[in-house]
């Protein structure tokens, strides 16, 4: 008899239907939020069978339940631990424990890609072409390789799995894989998953008016309070504010902390073990402790919202040669321009700052970092631009 333990997402679920496949009605699966795992273990090392081999997927224990199940290996060698998270690194020194964040070809790995890889090697699951793009697909929304790679059906996917029951989701899968050649979706699917598409669009685009930007620590994050859709919130609010070094996505009902960065030199990971979490350097998460609650609530309610660039503008253009012109909630007005097509100046107030900049994006960095300061509508810049000419004529 087997026992798999996984997380309660997408890259969890596909541990499930894969345990399913492999071993069918040998396998009892549950899935796990982060804080619900140490409770399953528990109850099954006191009330299992001890002949149950126990596999725990993209989730790892707390210290006294890795004890434990370090002493129930060691009394009857049924336990397999499977996790592609930096922070879990450590249980690679078990023997139980199999722990890899990138494969030999630098590619990204979930945990659904290392439990199929582990069923096939050890003949307890057979490769095929249907079951292979459907590990793929939900390796590529884990690691948001999909968006780097154009690959939407794995996004489609995700969402999907958000649409329906969870036990609605193995079923359509695993008969989906049985029976197909390919992994696809049926035309109604394709039809729900459309207007999901657009839902998600009109969500974004309200989040981006609600997000305020703080220091917390060493770096400028954007906070922003999202029940919903963290994974997309969280890569389009990267985009479109990119100096911020992440975003910390409060999730209230849920007291946790989603944080996420589309930069390499950022690690999220790293801020969330601040809080007693976890997870991969670009996506990370962690409970909303009371420190963090501080940080990322308390300190942080008061402030408005960030302000947004104008978008349909025709004459004050971002890089333009006369000078972008911006504009703060102090009513500072900042003029950002190139001085000989190498370095870049900015001016606030008509006074030019001492330093200067390598590149515009580097320039408007440093201006929203430490002003936020947004690019103004053509209506205010032409006013500026003759309220300007009038003053000189007057003069």
């Amino acid at each position: 008899m087997y026992k798999l333990l996984s997380h309660n997402d997408l890259d969890g679920v596909g541990c499930g239907i894969l345990a399913k496949l492999a071993f069918g009605e040998n396998v009892k699966v549950r899935y796990n939020s982060i804080s619900s795992l140490n409770r399953e273990i528990e109850y099954f090392l006191e009330n299992d069978e001890p002949d149950t081999f126990l596999f725990v997927t993209d989730l790892t224990p707390n210290g006294d339940n890795e004890k434990r199940l370090n002493d129930f290996y060691n009394a009857n060698g049924k336990v397999q631990l499977i996790d592609h998270h930096k922070s879990a690194l450590h249980f690679n020194d078990y023997e139980w424990g199999y722990i890899l964040v990138e494969d030999q070809e630098g590619k990204l790995t979930s945990a659904t890609s290392l439990l199929y890889e582990y069923l096939v090697s050890n003949k307890l699951l057979e490769p095929t072409a249907a079951v292979t793009e459907f590990v793929e697909l939900v390796r590529q929304y884990d690691t948001w390789e999909w968006e780097k790679n154009g690959n939407h059906q794995a996004h489609s996917l995700n969402s999907l799995f958000y649409l329906i029951s969870m036990e609605e989701f193995e079923e359509k899968i695993m008969e989906r894989l049985r029976t197909s050649d390919h992994f696809d979706f049926d035309e109604f699917e394709k039809k729900i998953l459309k207007m999901e598409s657009e839902k998600i669009d009109r969500y974004i685009r309200r989040k981006k008016r609600e997000i305020v930007q703080a220091k917390v620590g060493d770096h400028i994050a954007g906070v922003v309070y999202a029940e919903t859709y963290h994974s997309e919130l969280g890569n389009e609010l990267g985009k479109e504010f990119p100096h911020l070094d992440y975003i910390a996505i409060v999730i209230m009902g849920g007291k946790r902390i989603s944080l996420r960065t589309i930069y390499d030199h950022v690690d999220v990971s790293e801020v969330a073990g601040q809080f007693g979490g976890g997870g991969h350097q670009k996506a990370s998460g962690c409970t909303l402790t009371e420190e963090a609650y501080k940080l990322f609530v308390l300190d942080t309610f008061h402030l408005s919202s960030i302000p947004e660039d104008a978008k349909r503008n025709q004459y004050n253009l971002k890089q333009s040669a006369f000078g972008s012109f911006y504009k703060n909630r102090n009513n500072d007005t900042f003029i950002l321009y190139s001085k000989n097509d190498q370095d870049w100046i900015l001016e606030k107030n008509k006074n030019e700052l001492e330093q200067t900049f390598t590149s515009f994006e580097d320039g408007e960095r440093f201006l929203k970092r430490n002003y936020e300061a947004a690019l103004v509508r053509d209506d205010l810049f032409v006013d500026y631009l003759m309220s300007e000419v009038k003053k000189r004529e007057d003069a």
